[in-house]
């Protein structure tokens, strides 16, 4: 489906409709921007609310051409169209941020890893690796436990396995995907970095934010990371910084950091909207969804400056009951201050279907009001 009318400003073009392409409609609407998305199926989240909504398959180029017909440029909520189709549309003659020289490195881990430690930036030990006997190599080197990775294709906890021998690499291998190994980081806690590069070159960056995991997925946000020493959140900043503009990043980039008693390193990358960045929605100046579109479109970029001491974003996971807003009178009732956010998704035990934020003056407050909204929206329980 698509307006009938001819569209007024510049027309963005999202491939793929989940909740990211979602979520930056309002930040479009008030900027004069028609944005348009690239859906599998009508019950995607992004289709169930943007007007413009095409359908089409990612991997074929012939479906990327016909969408991008018409559009000022492309971008993504997600890192999987083939870099092969993104030259083409390149050649086509049409804008695409990121580009595919800068995508790669969010799509290719090993690709990554190469470019990163290249450029100097923190990273742990790692290797190519084509079997279990590579990995027993590596971790002659570098000691058990190994962390292998999927080169290509996992997120939020999958295609990751931490071996603690070579009976479970074997084990790893047996899915028949390419993998990687890296050795295992002894972490304190975990780190992300938000930054905006344009295509012209100016960069922003967010403060630095703790990000809690639980079994491979974010649940929660802290904005800015407690009790991180200045000096260690500046640096954070500029390893950020610096991959964005040595990868030639235009758009959002998000830095995953492990915090560490050696000092930060750079664990993922993602080329996009974040859900480390949801918080900026209400907690910053200029969300993360308006900072991309800006980005995108080359036009100055908006101050990432926090609007409260401390914000708290803490993810919605499914449950045994979908019925969720019977539950949001109580919610609004009991804190009017809390933002929910839900993304139009099926709710399904795990899956993320949305988040909230707090914003205040004292952590400690802010995340058991956030905690509190979730805990209830997700379980009817309180905290």
């Amino acid at each position: 489906m698509s307006s009938p009318y001819p569209p007024i400003g510049p027309v963005v073009g999202v491939v793929g409709a989940g909740q990211l392409a979602r979520m930056t409609q309002p930040p479009a609407i008030a900027l004069g921007i028609e944005l348009r998305v690239l859906a599998n199926t009508a019950e995607e989240s992004a289709a169930r609310v943007i007007v413009d909504t095409r359908f089409g398959d990612y991997r074929k180029l012939a479906d990327l051409r016909e969408f991008a017909l018409g559009c000022d440029v492309i971008t993504f909520d997600h890192e999987h169209v083939p870099t092969e189709h993104i030259r083409e549309l390149i050649a086509d003659g049409h804008a695409v941020h990121p580009g595919p020289d800068a995508l790669v490195h969010a799509q290719d881990k090993a690709v990554m890893r190469q470019r990163l430690t290249e450029i100097g930036a923190p990273c742990p030990p790692w290797a190519r690796v084509s079997g279990p006997g590579d990995v027993e190599q590596f971790a002659a080197e570098h000691g058990w436990p190994v962390v292998l990775k999927a080169v290509r294709g996992g997120y939020d906890g999958r295609g990751v396995w931490v071996c603690r021998d070579a009976a479970q690499a074997e084990e790893a291998f047996a899915g028949g995907v390419p993998l990687m190994a890296e050795a295992f980081v002894p972490f304190e806690r975990e780190l992300a970095v938000l930054v905006a590069r344009s295509p012209h070159g100016q960069g922003v960056s967010y403060p630095v934010v703790e990000t809690v995991q639980q079994d491979g997925i974010c649940v929660e946000v802290l904005a800015p990371a407690p009790l991180l020493d200045p000096e260690d959140a500046a640096q954070a900043q500029r390893i950020a910084l610096k991959i964005a503009h040595e990868l030639g990043v235009t758009g959002l980039l998000a830095v995953e950091m492990f915090e560490t008693d050696r000092g930060l390193i750079v664990n993922e990358l993602a080329m996009r909207p974040h859900n480390s960045g949801h918080w900026t929605i209400e907690g910053s100046g200029t969300s993360q969804f308006e900072q991309h579109l800006r980005a995108v479109l080359d036009l100055p970029l908006g101050a990432p400056t926090m609007t409260a001491p401390y914000a708290v974003m803490v993810n919605l996971l499914g449950g045994d009951d979908p019925d969720l807003f019977k539950r949001y009178e109580h919610v609004m009732a009991h804190d009017p201050g809390v933002k929910v956010h839900f993304y139009g998704k099926e709710v399904r035990p795990g899956r993320k279907i949305g988040h909230v934020t707090a914003l205040g003056k004292d952590l400690d407050e802010v995340r058991a009001r956030a905690r509190h909204a979730a805990v209830y929206l997700t379980t009817g329980e309180y905290t």
